[in-house]
């Protein structure tokens, strides 16, 4: 799942760029054509989908939209434009202590977040496949329902599967995002908290460079990584950013692993050839070349895969022993959320929340 936002801010950052960086670096196709409806698909499987889990959008499912990678970049690029702004701002009034040099200054490192952003986007809209994109920062912001179409394309080829399952497996995983945002009143304005807080406990220092003269940037790519698919924990430096983090990555770890669990219980009786899909899918997963695993690493991707893997785990093993219903109790409040050790000890959380046993 991706988080995105509508509207670019102003700021110093140039976001013009970083539009054209990330369309370079995405390689972008034009086409769109993925020879499905996949508008139709997600229309005939979200009642399936709300059906299962029991959880209703209450009519707020966004239609689902067909994009090229340009356009799924664009959409993300809004998420780092209200993540970063904050930061470019303190960073911008820290610079303007710099005297004449100060809007040079500014340009300088405007454009090198705006090219970093742009880079870091541009690799990524060659992985995904879908997205359910919604504002965390501004809980009134509109939702989009994206599926990347030469992403599902060249998935299709590489993975050597049926199309048509593959496209309806996946659409299931974003549907779910889709149930979980809009049938649990709290998770988005929670989710919101959470990152906002850590938002504010971000500190710009500008410090002299090696010459003692122009100020050194901070490293501006590591702020983004913080905030690019769970890549928070491997920069996380006060106790304060450990306290937040240890409330947000559970509730991430959920959200991903109680969608994995839902594409597969429905999938085993809506897909033909599902067990083959996972499969393929988590093959896709494990199977990247050395560089490609270091920069994934490096963009805290390691850590989204483990939350897929985690949280799964924990939906699975939950389910198992106390079904959907019982499993949906991690709706019922931010309080109701496993925490860090819970993840790895579905017991614990069972025992803590006291539900009995399916058995």
């Amino acid at each position: 799942m991706e988080i995105a936002v509508t509207g670019y801010r102003g700021s110093m950052v140039d976001w013009t760029l970083a539009r054209r960086v990330a369309a370079i670096a995405g390689a972008t196709e034009g086409s769109t054509e993925v020879g499905v409806d996949l508008i139709a698909a997600s229309k005939r499987l979200e009642p399936e989908v709300a059906g299962y889990t029991g959880l209703d959008p209450q009519g707020h499912a966004p239609p689902a939209e067909v994009v090229d990678r340009a356009g799924w970049a664009d959409a993300n690029l809004t998420t780092f434009s209200d993540l970063l702004t904050p930061i470019a701002d303190r960073m911008s009034e820290r610079l303007g202590r710099a005297g004449p040099i100060a809007g040079p200054l500014r340009m300088g490192a405007g454009a090198t977040i705006a090219t970093e952003a742009g880079l870091i986007t541009g690799y990524m809209s060659q992985r995904v496949l879908g997205q359910f994109e919604l504002s965390l920062i501004q809980p009134e912001g509109p939702t989009r329902l994206l599926f990347v179409s030469p992403n599902l394309r060249k998935a299709v080829d590489e993975l050597e599967v049926d199309r048509d399952a593959f496209y309806d497996w996946i659409v299931l995983h974003e549907l779910t995002h889709v149930v979980q945002f809009t049938g649990v009143p709290w998770l988005r304005d929670h989710l919101g908290g959470l990152l906002r807080a850590y938002l504010d406990t971000v500190d710009v220092r500008i410090q002299a460079g090696p010459a003692g003269g122009l100020p050194s940037m901070p490293n501006m790519q590591a702020l983004v990584e913080r905030f690019r698919d769970g890549g928070l924990m491997a920069l996380i430096q006060t106790h304060e950013q450990r306290e937040l983090m240890d409330k947000l990555q559970p509730v991430m770890a959920v959200i991903e692993g109680y969608s994995e669990h839902v594409m597969d219980a429905l999938g085993a009786t809506l897909v033909p050839g599902y067990e083959k899909l996972r499969e393929a899918m988590d093959r896709r997963r494990r199977s990247r070349s050395a560089p490609e695993r270091l920069l994934q690493k490096l963009l805290g991707l390691d850590l989204k895969m483990r939350q897929y893997e985690q949280g799964k785990r924990f939906c699975d093993a939950v389910a198992a022993e106390v079904g959907i219903g019982g499993l949906n109790v991690v709706w019922r409040s931010p309080e109701d959320m496993p925490t860090a050790a819970e993840l790895d000890d579905p017991a614990a959380w069972i025992r803590r929340t006291s539900l009995p046993s399916a058995a």
